[in-house]
């Protein structure tokens, strides 16, 4: 029977980044720095509002949209915060978390053929639904201008066939962000031509180094943006599957048809959640962004004193050290970590091939566990250099 599945579907993989945070289970001292999950409960209020909410029996079906409240939540919040607006009733969808945001909106607009471009190395959950969609990855490659993408090969890469650009910033693996002045110029390329984009900015809130930089800041994109975020992150959220996705009315009126018959609606207890998530915690990301700092340094830091050298992040919490020095593939240095140190990282292939030569590194973790973490990875290097 295996031979009638759909071919696409045999094709794509598992992440990398699933993988080893799954081997390292076998080990009782294992070490994970795999897994972008933060260590800090869901805020306590927050977790009464999604109790509060079961108690009283609203865990039916919500409007497949979401529920009208937490959608006029979002639309203050970004407006209070960023100074742009969304319609609440025509122009955003909760969703079951950001990746089935993604789901929907690239099955709503891709078609046999199309092509899609990713800036590159970039999150792996992007690719495979391009692929089961159809539609083709185009790669822009970061890998040499800091993580950041050009605006003059972004504008060679886009042909007749270019659907959609993603973008991911603050970005998963760099933990880099872009500059109010370096997308003022990638605007000014997209602008120009007839082409979605996706902007996926879940680490909006986990951003160091100024304010946080929205692609939905520029009007002049506001017909063909759809911006992706949700509580996940920022609000400690990863298992209450909140999302949303804002976007221009005539055509998430189709966005909305393919997530009605995706999961008819986000969990309905969640959206309350998030309700009280989006309207009285909003100091919660700040608090956490504290103790990100720290192990950010603490880990940037420690790798540079081993030789493994990376770009400072400036948000989310990843950081993506070189180890080309090491003369080993970024498979073969995570594999050996793990079977000699029991410690886990992601190979940066995982990330598309323009992530070979680094490894991927959360410090979502405890302090106490990136000191355990980087004092092992220390002592593996020190064995290869032998």
């Amino acid at each position: 029977m295996l031979d009638m599945i759909n071919k696409r579907a045999q094709e794509i993989e598992i992440t990398g980044i699933r993988v080893f945070a799954n081997q390292v289970e076998q080990y009782a001292d294992g070490v994970n720095l795999t897994i972008g999950q933060p260590d800090f409960p869901t805020p306590e209020r927050v977790k009464q509002a999604g109790i509060k909410a079961i108690e009283n029996n609203l865990t039916g079906y919500s409007h497949s949209a979401g529920i009208l409240e937490l959608r006029q939540s979002v639309a203050r919040f970004f407006e209070d915060k960023y100074n742009f607006s969304y319609n609440p009733e025509t122009e955003i969808i909760i969703t079951s978390g950001v990746s089935e945001a993604i789901d929907s909106v690239l099955r709503t607009i891709l078609s046999e053929g199309d092509e899609v471009i990713l800036p590159a190395p970039i999150f792996s959950a992007y690719e495979p639904i391009v692929h089961l969609c159809g539609a083709k990855v185009v790669y822009l490659d970061t890998s040499d201008t800091d993580f950041i993408p050009d605006p003059n090969r972004l504008n060679d890469l886009i042909t007749d066939k270019t659907k959609a650009i993603i973008f991911n910033y603050p970005t998963n693996p760099t933990g880099v962000t872009i500059s109010n002045e370096k997308m003022k110029q990638l605007v000014d390329v997209l602008k120009k031509h007839d082409i979605f984009i996706l902007s996926d900015e879940i680490y909006s809130e986990n951003s160091y180094a100024g304010k946080h930089q929205s692609f939905a800041q520029f009007p002049e994109l506001k017909n063909q943006l759809f911006l992706l975020h949700g509580l996940s992150k920022s609000h400690s959220m990863t298992g209450w599957r909140i999302g949303y996705v804002l976007g221009p009315e005539d055509i998430m009126e189709h966005v909305v048809k393919v997530h009605l018959y995706n999961c008819i609606c986000a969990s309905v207890p969640g959206q309350y959640a998030a309700i009280e998530a989006l309207t009285n915690s909003l100091e919660t990301p700040n608090e956490m962004n504290k103790a990100y700092i720290e192990r950010r340094d603490y880990v940037y830091d420690r790798l540079n004193k081993m030789g493994l050298h990376a770009v400072k992040p400036t948000g989310a919490f990843y950081i993506f050290p070189s180890i080309k020095d090491t003369g080993l593939t970024s498979f073969e240095f995570a594999t050996k970590l793990l079977e000699e140190e029991h410690v886990a990282v992601v190979p940066g292939d995982a990330f598309t091939t323009y992530g070979e030569g680094f490894i991927r590194i959360s410090y979502a973790g405890s302090i106490q566990l990136l000191k355990e973490g980087m004092n092992r990875l220390e002592r593996f290097m020190n064995k290869l250099t032998k």
